[in-house]
């Protein structure tokens, strides 16, 4: 009986001892790193650090790209300002009251203005031009075109501009803004007006 249990005893450790080869057999062994598999690993991390750089690139490129479209943008729309601002200056008349060389208030207000275009422009070169309504004659409306002309460009240089940029003519009544005989046509034509010397 006891060589039996001996025997069943030493079956058990075989089956046991089979067993536990078996499991040790079927794991599997531990993974190993080659030098390839390390190579590919970096060159997939450096084509996907590349990829990243061209992409932040192309975005740095589209922001340049757009900064330099509102550049021009804002440049174009100083060019257009400046335009305004230089044919704002030519075309703002200063009128006068009949027979009167003497500024207005409102015409004080005209001037202000052109003074402050004038130093910011300090290459501009100015003709003053003196006009009256037809009433008077061709000499006494010269002259008084000639003082008109003269009491503009005497408020400018009192303001800081520079007189050697200013010169004044008179065209007395040759040159009407307006047609007309009554009051409105010739309140129109009693004025100063101004445009720029043929430099520029």
């Amino acid at each position: 009986m006891a060589k039996k249990l001996n025997m069943k005893f030493i079956l058990l450790c075989i089956v046991m001892l089979s067993l536990a080869l078996t499991v040790s057999c079927a794991k599997k062994p531990p993974e190993t790193t080659t030098a390839s598999d390390q190579a590919e690993a970096a060159d997939t991390m450096t084509t996907e650090s590349e990829t990243d750089t061209a992409q932040a690139g192309q975005d740095e490129d589209a922001l340049t790209e757009e900064e330099l479209e509102a550049r021009r943008q804002a440049e174009a729309e100083a060019r257009e300002a400046a335009a305004d601002a230089r044919d704002r200056f030519a075309s703002e008349k200063v009128y006068f009251k009949f027979d009167d060389s003497s500024l207005t208030d409102s015409a004080r207000d005209v001037l202000r203005d052109k003074v402050q275009w004038l130093r910011n422009h300090p290459d501009a070169c100015v003709i003053i031009e003196g006009h009256c309504d037809e009433r008077g004659t061709d000499e006494y409306n010269l002259a008084l075109g000639s003082r008109r002309a003269e009491s503009v460009k005497d408020f400018l240089t009192k303001a800081g501009i520079d007189g050697s940029r200013l010169t004044t003519i008179s065209y007395g009544e040759e040159r009407p803004a307006v047609t007309g005989h009554n009051e409105e046509a010739w309140a129109k034509n009693r004025r100063a007006e101004f445009r720029f010397c043929s430099s520029e």
